[in-house]
C-alpha cells in the first residue's frame, strides 16, 4: 500500500512539473526539418499548374533566456510547371545558392510564452528572405490554454492582427496535445494586405453580400509534447487555401494551396554559446511588404545597369512603331517601365539629355517616364518646369499622367504642392488647369489611403478658393472649386459653403457657373461625409428662389449620398407642393429611374424611390420630356459580380428653350467596387441667352423650316457678350475632372475668320494648304498604361501573394499626304470653290492593347502563378488618291487593288501556368493551362519566354469545346473580300460557371483578303456626281424610259473606248444616254459609281443614280442601281413617295432588269373625325430571295418570346401570308395601343406608356387628310 501511494505521489509530481505552454530552453539546440509548398491552378484534372517548393533544416539555439538564433541549412528550392501526375518539381540550383547565401546567416529573435517578438538580422539580408524566416517562425506563435479546450482570441501573426479560434485535445497515452488553430482572415484589424491602383474605385459593401472574389482559409495543427521547461512542438502543419475569381468565386475559381510542415529531428545540449555579428531590427512577425513597384509580376529581366538597356528599348520601340503599330513589340513597354522604375534620378536626366534633341525619342521618353511613380518623377518635372525646356503641351500631358499615377504618400503630396507656385505652370491656361486639377486628384487618392486625411493636404486649394472669392474672379473661383471637387476632402465643406446662397454665413450673389461648380464640388465628399452633404443639398433644394438648375444639381448630389427612407420621404413631401415644373420633372424622372435600379449600391435606395414614385405618379406621372430630365439605366449580374450604369441629365429653366446643362456619365461595377468611367458635361450659358425662351418660326417637327429658324438665330451670335463663354465643357475620368475649357466669342470669330472664303494668306488654313502642296508627313504614337491594379497579401509561407491587372495600350497614327490645286490659289480661300483639288495620301491608324491578370507569388527573386494574357490589335492602313471639284459637284476616289491579306482587328487570349526566376530569366516557363491549346496559340504564346509543350498522350477530359469557324464575303468584281475567323478552346466543369467562359485559347479576327477577280484589277474607282435636276417627269415615265433604253445603255458601256483617258467620258452610266435621246428625262440628283478598272478593258462594278421630283406636298425619289459589266442585267429599282406629314411609301424591285424580286413598304398617319390618332405601317413582299425568307422565318420564331418579355400578348390567327403590318393608336395623352400582325399570329399590348408633349395629342394629326392602305400594299 505504501508503494502504491509513493507511485501516485511521484506521478502527480511529474504531471505538475510538465507544462504545455510553449517555451524554448536557451541551453538546448533544436533541429527541425521544414518544408513549404505553394501551388496555383484550378485544382481540376488535365489543367496545368505552377508552384514552388522549399525544403531545409532549421536549427534554433539559445542566446539568453528570451533570445534565440535561427539558422537554415541544406536548402533546396524547386519549381513546378506542368500537369500534376505528369510533370514533377525541378530543382533550381542557381536560385537555391542565392537564397542559401542569405538564409545561412543567423536570424535573432525574441521568444517568450509562445510568442515571437522582434526579429533581427544583418543589414544585407533582404526583406524577402526575412519574410521567409517569418513563415518558419510563425509555427512558434501559439497561445496554449490548458484550462479551456475551445477558445478564441485576437493575436498577432504573419497575416496581421487577426482573430484565432483554438481547439485542443490531449492524447491519453502519449500525453501529447494536439492543437488546432484556425485564423479568421476576414476578421483582421491590421490585415497584412494592401491595395494599389484602386483609390478612385469606391468600395461597395452591399455588393460583397452578394458574393466575394477572394476567400481565404488558414489552419494550423500542432503536436505539443509537455516538458518541465514547457511545451515542445514536435510536429506542426499549416495549410492555407485561397479561392480567387475575377467574378464571383461561387462560379468557379483559381486556387492557391500553400502548405508548410515542420518536424522535430532532435534536441541537444548547446555545446557552446552561439555568436553572431552586427544585426538590425527587421520588425515583428507580421509580414513586411517590399516596395514592389519594380517587381512587375509579368516578367523577369536582368535589372543591372538599367540606363543603357532603357535607352536601347526606347530606340527599338520608336523604330518598330515608326509607321504602324508593331504588335510584337508592344509588350516591351512593360520591360521599359520596370527599367525606368529601378534607375536612379541621374539616369533619368542622362536619358533626357540624350533624347531631348530627337523628336520621336523625346516623345517616347516623356510618355514612358510617367510610370516612375515616386519622388524622381516630381524632381524631373520640377527641373523641366524651371528650365522651361519642354513645351506647355508636353508639360500638360506628362504632368497629367505622372500626378495621377503617383504614389499618394504624404511626402509626395507635400512635394507636389510646388507646381502650384511655379511660374511655368501659368504659362498656358490649359497647363494651369491641369496642374490645379491634378493636385486635387492626388489629394483624393491620398485620403483614400490615410484616414483621417490631414487638412494640410488640401489647404493650398482652400486658400485658392478663398482668394478667388475675395477678388471676385469667376474663372479662379470655378477652377479652385473644381479642384476641391477632385480632392473630395471633408475638410473643404466649410469653404465650399461660402459659395452657396442660403447656407453661407454671409449672403453671396455669384454667377450660375460658380454656383454649379460649388454644388458639384461636393460630389465625392458625398461618400466620405454624407450627413454634412445631405444637410447642405437639402437646404439648397428647398430654396425656391435659387436658379432651377442649381436646385437640380443639389438634388443629384443629395442622391449620391444614398439618403435614407426618411430623407427621401421629406423630399417627396416637398415635391408634392413644388411649383417649378422643371424641378419636379427632373426629380420625378430621377426617382423613377432609381426605383428600377438593380445595382447593389442602390439596393435600399431603390426601395425608397419606388415608394416616392407611387406617391408622386398621380400628379406628375405625365410630365412632358420638354422639361428637365434625369435618366438612370443599369444592370448587374450576381454570377459575374459585374454591372454597368449610365446616367444622363438635362437641366432646363423655364425662361429658355435651350438646356442650361447636359451631363452624361457611366459607372462600372466589379468585384465589390464602383469605378466611375468617362463623364462629359456641357454648359451652354451663351447659347441659352442667344435662343432665349423661343425660336421664331420653330415648329418642332425637324423640317427644313425648323433648321432655317435655328440658323437665323445663330446668325445673331455676334450679339453675345464678349466676357461670357458661349459654351463650357468638361470631362472626368474615374470621377476626376481632368479637362475643362470655355469656348468664347473670340474663338468663334477666329475660326470663322480663318475659314471664310474671303480669307487670304494670313489665314492658318492657307499655310496648311501650302504645306499639303509641298507634301506633309506626320506621325505620332502614344503609349499609355491605362491601369495598374495590384493587391498584395501575406501567405503562411512568408511569400507575397499578388493579384494584379495590367492594361497597356500603344496608339499610333501616320499620315503622308500631298495635294495639288488647279488652278492654284492666288488671293483668297474662296478660289478653292472653283478649283480642282487632287490628293495623294497613305497612312495608318490603330492601336494594340495588352491586358494581363496575374494571380500568384511575386518576389524580386522568383514568380509562379496563373496568368491570363490578351492582345487586341486594331490596324487600319490606307492608300488612295482623291479628286474634288466643288464647282462641278464631283468627288472621285481611287484605291489600289487588294494584293495581300490585312488583319484589321483581332483578339487573342489564353491562360497560362507561369514560372520565372531572376537567376535564369531565359528559362521562364509559360504553359497553356489547357494542354491542347498551345499549337493554335502562336500569336500569344510565342510573345514570351520558352514554353512547356505537354505530352501528346495526355488524357482529354470529356467537357471539351473547340469551335472553329471562318466566314468570308468576297467580291469577284473588285478582287477583295472580308473574313471573320474565330477559334475557341474550352475545357470546363459545370460547377465552374462562369469562369470557364474565359479560360482557354481564344482568337477572333476580322480581315480584308484578296479574292479571285473576273479580271485583273488595277484600281478600284469610286465617283460621286451631284448635279441639279431638270424638268420633273412622272415616275412611270421615268421607269418606262429606263426600260426602253437599258439595252442601248448597256451596249454603249461595252463599246467604251480602250484608252484610259477616254474611260471617264464613256462610262458615266447608262443614264447619260437618256439625256441624249429623250429631252424630257431628268438628270440624276446625284450619281455614284463603284468600278473595278483593269487597264484599257471595260469597267466592272455598280452604278447608282438618284432622281428627285417634287410636287405640292409630295416628294418623289427614285434610286436605280445597275451592275456594269459583261453579260449582266442586274438592277435594283426603288421608288419612294413622301406626302407631307401624312404618308410615306417605298416600292423596291431587284434582279434581272428589276424583275426578279419585289417588296413594298408603307407608313401613314390617320385621324378620322371622332377617332383617335393612328400610325399604320406595313411591309409586303411578292417575291424575295430564299436567304431573306429564311432570315425572316428565324426572326419570326424569336418574336413571341421577346414580345412576352416586353409585356405583349399573343393571339394565333391567320393573317396575310406575305405581309407584316403594325398599328399604333394614341389611347391617351401618355399611352398608345400597339398591334403587330405576322402571317401566323398577332402580338398586341394596350396602354403602352409614351410621355408626349402636352399639346401633341391634339396636334398629332393637325391638317392631315385620311388615307387608307390598298389591298395589295403597293404604291
Amino acid at each position: 500500500m505504501r508503494g502504491l501511494l509513493l507511485y501516485c505521489f511521484v506521478a502527480l509530481a511529474t504531471c505538475q512539473s510538465a507544462r504545455y505552454e510553449l517555451s524554448l530552453n536557451p541551453k538546448k539546440t533544436y533541429e527541425y526539418k521544414y518544408e513549404g509548398v505553394v501551388n496555383f491552378g484550378l485544382a481540376l484534372p488535365n489543367l496545368a499548374e505552377s508552384g514552388v517548393r522549399m525544403t531545409c533544416k532549421v536549427k534554433i539555439a539559445g542566446v539568453s533566456a528570451q533570445t534565440f538564433i535561427l539558422q537554415v541549412s541544406d536548402l533546396a528550392f524547386e519549381e513546378f510547371n506542368g500537369f500534376p501526375g505528369k510533370n514533377g518539381f525541378i530543382a533550381s540550383p542557381k536560385l537555391t545558392r542565392r537564397l542559401a547565401a542569405q538564409l545561412v546567416k543567423p536570424f535573432v529573435f525574441d521568444y517568450a510564452s509562445g510568442h515571437v517578438g522582434d526579429i533581427r538580422a544583418s543589414a544585407e539580408i533582404s526583406d524577402t528572405v526575412v519574410n521567409i524566416v517569418r513563415g518558419i517562425l510563425g509555427f512558434f506563435q501559439v497561445t496554449v490554454k490548458t484550462t479551456q479546450r475551445i477558445y478564441e482570441l485576437e493575436e498577432v501573426g504573419i497575416h496581421g492582427k487577426c482573430q484565432s479560434n483554438y481547439a485542443t485535445e490531449e492524447n491519453a497515452e502519449t500525453k501529447d496535445m494536439t492543437i488546432t488553430q484556425v485564423v479568421d482572415f476576414s476578421n483582421c484589424k491590421e490585415k497584412a494586405a494592401i491595395y494599389r491602383g484602386m483609390a478612385t474605385a469606391v468600395l461597395d459593401q452591399v455588393s460583397k453580400q452578394r458574393g466575394e472574389s477572394i476567400i481565404t482559409t488558414v489552419r494550423y495543427v500542432y503536436t505539443v509534447k509537455p516538458t518541465a521547461e514547457g511545451g515542445l512542438i514536435t510536429r506542426a502543419h499549416g495549410l492555407e487555401r485561397q479561392h480567387f475569381s475575377p467574378f464571383n468565386v461561387k462560379g468557379g475559381s483559381f486556387k492557391m494551396y500553400a502548405m508548410k510542415e515542420m518536424v522535430l529531428i532532435g534536441v541537444s545540449d548547446t555545446a557552446r554559446a552561439a555568436s553572431f555579428g552586427p544585426v538590425e531590427s527587421k520588425g515583428s512577425l507580421v509580414y513586411k511588404f517590399v516596395n514592389a513597384g519594380a517587381n512587375i509580376p509579368l516578367l523577369m529581366q536582368n535589372l543591372e545597369d538599367p540606363v543603357p538597356k532603357a535607352i536601347e528599348l526606347i530606340k527599338h520601340l520608336a523604330e518598330a512603331n515608326s509607321y504602324q503599330i508593331d504588335s510584337a513589340s508592344t509588350e516591351d513597354t512593360i520591360k521599359l517601365y520596370q527599367l525606368l522604375r529601378v534607375m536612379p534620378y541621374e539616369g533619368l536626366e542622362e536619358m533626357w539629355k540624350q533624347f531631348a534633341g530627337n523628336e520621336e525619342h523625346r516623345r517616347w521618353f516623356l510618355d514612358m517616364i510617367v510610370e516612375v511613380t515616386d519622388a524622381r518623377i516630381l524632381k524631373f518635372l520640377e527641373t523641366r518646369f524651371q528650365a522651361a525646356d519642354v513645351s506647355a503641351t508636353e508639360a500638360l500631358e506628362t504632368l497629367l499622367l505622372a500626378i495621377n499615377h503617383l504614389q499618394a504618400i504624404p511626402e509626395l503630396v507635400e512635394m507636389a504642392k510646388m507646381f502650384l507656385d511655379m511660374p511655368f505652370s501659368k504659362s498656358s491656361i490649359y497647363l494651369w488647369h491641369t496642374v490645379v486639377l491634378s493636385y486635387g486628384s492626388l489629394v483624393y487618392k491620398h485620403c483614400a489611403y490615410y484616414t483621417p486625411c490631414p487638412v494640410t493636404a488640401v489647404q493650398p486649394l482652400l486658400d485658392m478658393a478663398v482668394e478667388a472669392l475675395r477678388n471676385g474672379s469667376e474663372a479662379d473661383m470655378v477652377i479652385a472649386l473644381k479642384a476641391l471637387g477632385n480632392a473630395g476632402h471633408p475638410g473643404s465643406i466649410k469653404t465650399i459653403m461660402r459659395f452657396l446662397p442660403g447656407v453661407a454665413a454671409t449672403p453671396v450673389d455669384l454667377p450660375p457657373p460658380v454656383l454649379s461648380a460649388a454644388v458639384q464640388s461636393m460630389r465625392l465628399i458625398a461618400a466620405r461625409d454624407p450627413h454634412s452633404v445631405q444637410d447642405i443639398t437639402v437646404a439648397l433644394f428647398l430654396q425656391n428662389n435659387l436658379p432651377p438648375e442649381i436646385r437640380m444639381l443639389a438634388f443629384m448630389i443629395l442622391f449620391d449620398t444614398k439618403p435614407s427612407m426618411a430623407l427621401v420621404s421629406t423630399v417627396t413631401a416637398h415635391l408634392q407642393q413644388e411649383k417649378n415644373l422643371n424641378v419636379v420633372s427632373f426629380a420625378y424622372s430621377y426617382l423613377r429611374s432609381i426605383a428600377r435600379s438593380s445595382t447593389p449600391d442602390n439596393h435600399f435606395l431603390s426601395t425608397a424611390c419606388n415608394v416616392a414614385v407611387k406617391i408622386l405618379a398621380p400628379k406628375f406621372g405625365r410630365l412632358s420630356y420638354h422639361y428637365s430630365q434625369a435618366m438612370h439605366m443599369d444592370w448587374f449580374n450576381d454570377d459575374f459580380l459585374i454591372g454597368t450604369a449610365t446616367e444622363v441629365f438635362m437641366l432646363r429653366s423655364a425662361t429658355n428653350i435651350f438646356p442650361t446643362e447636359i451631363m452624361m456619365k457611366g459607372k462600372f461595377y466589379f468585384i465589390g467596387r464602383i469605378l466611375q468611367l468617362l463623364e462629359l458635361g456641357v454648359r451652354a450659358d451663351g447659347i441659352k441667352e442667344l435662343f432665349g425662351n423661343s425660336i421664331p418660326g420653330f415648329k418642332g417637327d425637324l423640317s427644313f423650316s425648323d433648321f432655317q429658324a435655328i440658323f437665323s438665330v445663330l446668325q445673331n451670335w455676334e450679339t453675345l457678350p464678349s466676357d461670357k463663354p458661349v459654351l463650357s465643357a468638361y470631362s472626368r475620368a474615374s470621377g476626376q475632372e481632368w479637362f475643362f475649357a470655355n469656348i468664347n466669342k473670340e474663338l468663334i470669330q477666329n475660326i470663322i475668320r480663318a475659314a471664310s472664303p474671303s480669307a487670304g494668306k494670313e489665314s492658318p488654313l492657307w499655310a496648311l494648304i501650302e504645306n499639303l502642296q509641298r507634301g506633309v508627313s506626320w506621325h505620332r504614337t502614344k503609349p499609355f498604361l491605362i491601369f495598374e491594379v495590384r493587391y498584395f497579401q501575406a501567405t503562411t509561407l512568408g511569400l507575397p501573394l499578388e493579384i494584379s491587372k495590367y492594361y497597356d495600350s500603344i496608339n499610333g497614327i501616320t499620315v503622308n499626304a500631298k495635294a495639288s490645286v488647279n488652278p492654284p490659289l492666288t488671293e483668297r480661300l474662296g478660289q478653292l470653290l472653283t478649283s480642282e483639288i487632287s490628293l495623294e495620301t497613305d497612312g495608318f491608324i490603330g492601336y494594340t492593347k495588352d491586358f494581363w491578370v496575374f494571380y500568384g507569388i511575386n518576389t524580386e527573386l522568383f514568380q509562379c502563378g496563373s496568368e491570363f494574357k490578351s492582345k487586341s490589335p486594331l490596324a487600319i492602313p490606307w492608300k488612295f488618291s482623291a479628286k474634288i471639284n466643288v464647282r462641278e459637284k464631283k468627288f472621285e476616289l481611287d484605291f489600289p487593288p487588294c494584293k495581300k491579306e490585312s488583319e484589321i482587328f483581332s483578339v487573342s487570349s489564353n491562360v497560362y501556368a507561369v514560372s520565372r526566376n531572376t537567376e535564369e530569366p531565359a528559362l521562364a516557363k509559360m504553359t497553356p493551362m489547357m494542354h491542347n491549346a498551345i499549337d493554335s496559340n502562336d500569336e500569344v504564346a510565342h510573345m514570351g519566354p520558352a514554353f512547356v509543350r505537354p505530352e501528346s498522350d495526355q488524357m482529354v477530359p470529356p467537357d471539351t469545346w473547340h469551335p472553329r469557324a471562318e466566314r468570308c464575303a468576297e467580291s469577284n468584281i473588285y478582287g477583295a473580300g472580308v473574313c471573320v475567323e474565330s477559334e475557341l478552346r474550352r475545357e470546363y466543369y459545370h460547377e465552374e460557371y462562369p469562369l470557364y467562359y474565359f479560360l482557354g485559347y481564344t482568337h477572333l479576327a476580322f480581315k480584308v483578303v484578296p479574292a479571285h477577280a473576273i479580271k485583273a484589277v488595277d484600281k478600284i474607282h469610286f465617283e460621286v456626281n451631284a448635279g441639279p435636276s431638270t424638268h420633273p417627269m412622272s415616275i412611270l415615265q421615268l421607269f418606262e424610259t429606263l426600260r426602253r433604253l437599258s439595252k442601248e445603255a448597256t451596249r454603249r458601256v461595252r463599246l467604251s473606248s480602250d484608252s484610259a483617258s477616254s474611260l471617264r467620258g464613256s462610262h458615266h452610266s447608262p443614264h447619260d444616254s437618256l439625256t441624249e435621246g429623250w429631252e424630257s428625262t431628268p438628270e440624276a440628283a446625284f450619281n455614284i459609281k463603284a468600278f473595278a478598272l483593269s487597264g484599257n478593258q471595260k469597267p466592272e462594278g455598280y452604278d447608282a443614280a438618284v432622281y428627285y421630283t417634287a410636287e405640292a406636298n409630295i416628294q418623289n425619289t427614285q434610286l436605280i442601281v445597275s451592275q456594269v459589266g459583261e453579260d449582266t442585267n442586274w438592277k435594283m429599282c426603288m421608288d419612294t413617295t413622301v406626302k407631307a406629314r401624312a404618308e410615306a411609301k417605298a416600292h423596291i424591285r431587284w434582279g434581272a432588269e428589276c424583275q426578279s424580286y419585289e417588296m413594298s413598304m408603307r407608313a401613314e398617319t390617320a385621324h378620322l373625325p371622332g377617332s383617335k390618332p393612328t400610325v399604320k405601317a406595313k411591309v409586303h413582299w411578292s417575291r424575295i430571295p430564299e436567304t431573306m425568307a429564311e432570315m425572316g422565318r428565324r426572326i419570326e420564331s424569336y418574336i413571341p418570346g421577346m414580345a412576352f418579355l416586353f409585356g405583349f400578348y399573343q393571339q394565333h390567327e391567320r393573317n396575310a401570308k406575305q405581309e407584316v403590318s403594325a398599328s399604333v393608336v394614341a389611347a391617351s395623352a401618355d399611352s398608345v395601343n400597339v398591334k403587330i400582325k405576322f402571317p401566323e399570329y398577332t402580338v398586341y399590348r394596350q396602354a403602352v406608356p409614351v410621355p408626349l408633349p402636352p399639346a401633341s395629342f391634339q396636334e398629332f394629326q393637325h391638317d392631315i387628310r385620311n388615307t387608307t392602305i390598298d389591298g395589295s400594299g403597293r404604291a
